[in-house]
């Protein structure tokens, strides 16, 4: 599995408990086509901001279920015998171990909640 290295990736936690969360302000300071930001931590997992158009690489997470939540736009995710379309106001969870591949024909902003230590490219 190939990583390109033109993803934007944040693993910092942006907000402390406690301090307002913008989602507006985040996307406005954005100037990338695949953005992704921990907003915060909660106990052992994370809010992820994920402002992205166009396509990720096929992964998987041999250890971690993945969460994606879409607030703006269109989110296709690949799997090998399927796909799943979000639009907005709507998730999944992608579980553990299973290939796939997120993709975005135009920007999508979207929430992800997964584990503190994954690795968003993939293992």
């Amino acid at each position: 599995m190939s990583k390109p290295d033109n993803y934007n990736i944040h693993l910092d936690v942006k907000y402390p408990h406690l301090e307002l969360i913008d989602i507006a302000e985040v996307d406005a300071a954005n100037k990338e086509k695949w953005f992704n930001q921990t907003l915060s931590q909660v106990n052992d997992s994370v809010v992820r901001i994920g402002i992205v158009e166009g396509e990720f690489h096929w992964h998987k997470h041999d250890n971690d279920d993945e969460f994606f939540f879409v607030l703006e736009g269109k989110l296709f995710i690949d799997l090998e015998d399927k796909t799943i379309e979000l639009n907005p106001m709507q998730g999944t969870t992608i579980t553990k171990g299973v290939m796939h591949r997120p993709r975005a024909p135009q920007k999508t902003i979207m929430l992800m909640v997964e584990n503190a230590g994954i690795v968003p490219t993939g293992d």
